[in-house]
């Protein structure tokens, strides 16, 4: 009996030791080096969309959402009158669908276009609370319903799952809300998650890829409290947000922490690759949260109220866009800076965009207050930087180096610009 209880712990041993190596090569961290290899921005124009020589129909409204296919062809969605314009390679249009209305493949409310690979088409419908998939010839095919609570309606960020049926988001990344009644309570979250969304059956099925950190986050008298809820401020940019964008493969790239860590995970792996460089984050005093909130208020004190007015909209129950009130959002705005807490570490990363060809733009600070983009392979390479202030980011990333752009003039009139790019930043 001794003899087979020991051979029983020595497999045991064995098998945690077998464990902890299988994890430990699941998550690899790959330093990357410390030192700015800079680079030179390199776009050549392709096409515009909405010159004043234009054709009719790209004298667009408001652009919404830009996205590409597979095949390089662009996707603009007119949010002001909720069609979809589909433009070949060449700049012009390949075909447009969409349009307001209670029928089939019509909008009682779009928030959001997605497209996938092979051109397939998601409009999520806030009113009629539902995702409308199109076919990639634009036709109408079936429409799945967001399920939950029906008085209670959260629009979030989302993109196309690459190499996959699904979508993902996260349900942080609040875009709309809207509901009757008071919304209801929820339990305290534990931590932020990104999450898949399958599109199958008559309600979507959701599950979750990967758990982001939830940081605790400090008042200026020191006072530890923790985030709750969605409603984070627009100006804690100092404390570390859930910054995400989708990979070929079906993986996606956040970062969820102060520190430069950009993690690579997929569904049914989690995290397996964590991309860092020798960036340290600096601590966040008391003072230099009062500097923060005080030049949050001057600034907000210089924002016009038409401006206001327009942040503010939001839609009616019969999905009419209707300008907010500028004192209210004023005020509301006001509130939320004086309220607004703090992590003890300012983040390293400030966003992150994935590009088509599995590119991570990192825009990142640095102990100098300066800011910088910095280009890495999802595979675990450093490809170098660009001088923030020297390149936009774009609006889209596409196959074979292509990338669009949204100018908007002084009169408020959008133009698109597609570029293209070398194939080693995208």
């Amino acid at each position: 009996m001794n003899e087979r209880r020991i051979w029983l712990r020595a497999c045991f041993s064995s098998a945690l030791c077998l464990l902890a190596a299988v994890a430990a090569v699941a998550q690899q961290v790959v330093d990357l080096p410390g030192e700015d290899r800079m680079l030179e921005p390199d776009l050549e124009e392709v096409y515009r969309l909405g010159t004043v020589t234009g054709e009719a129909w790209e004298q667009f409204g408001w652009v919404g959402e830009l996205a590409f296919d597979g095949s390089g062809r662009l996707y603009v969605f007119d949010e002001q009158i909720s069609a979809v314009f589909v433009v070949g390679t060449d700049g012009t249009l390949v075909r447009e669908f969409g349009r307001e209305g209670g029928g089939p493949g019509e909008f009682d409310s779009a928030d959001q276009m997605i497209v996938m690979e092979d051109g397939r088409v998601v409009v999520m419908d806030r009113v009629r609370r539902a995702y409308q998939l199109f076919d990639a010839e634009g036709g109408f095919e079936r429409a799945f319903r967001f399920g939950g609570d029906p008085s209670y309606t959260v629009i979030t960020v989302h993109a196309a799952l690459r190499g996959t049926d699904a979508l993902v988001t996260v349900p942080e990344d609040v875009r709309g809300v809207s509901w009757s009644g008071e919304p209801p309570r929820r339990p305290d979250p534990t931590s932020r998650p990104i999450e898949r969304i399958t599109l199958s059956g008559e309600v979507v099925a959701r599950d979750t890829i990967v758990h982001g950190f939830l940081p605790p986050l400090q008042s200026p008298d020191g006072g530890l409290d923790i985030f709750r809820g969605p409603w984070r401020s627009r100006y804690a940019e100092v404390s570390p947000r859930l910054h995400w964008g989708v990979l070929p493969g079906g993986a996606v790239a956040f970062s969820d922490s102060s520190a430069y860590a950009i993690k690579i995970a997929a569904v049914g792996t989690g995290v397996s690759r964590i991309l860092t460089r020798p960036l340290r984050p600096e601590p966040v005093t008391n003072d230099l949260i009062l500097d923060l909130k005080n030049g949050s208020l001057e600034n907000l004190e210089e924002i016009s109220d038409e401006t206001l007015e327009a942040s503010a909209r939001s839609r009616d129950r019969a999905g009419r866009w209707v300008r907010g009130d500028a004192d209210r959002e004023r005020k509301r705005i006001r509130e939320s800076i004086e309220k607004t807490l703090f992590y003890h570490e300012i983040s390293i990363v400030f966003d992150l965009y994935t590009t088509w060809n599995g590119r991570i733009w990192v825009v990142r600070g640095g102990p100098d207050r300066t800011t910088a983009v910095d280009v890495l392979a999802m595979e675990g390479r450093y490809v170098g930087s660009y001088d923030r202030e020297a390149i936009a980011i774009p609006r889209a990333f596409g196959p074979g180096g292509l990338a669009a752009f949204v100018e908007t003039d002084d009169f408020g009139v959008q133009t698109v610009v597609v570029k293209r790019m070398p194939l080693a930043v995208n």
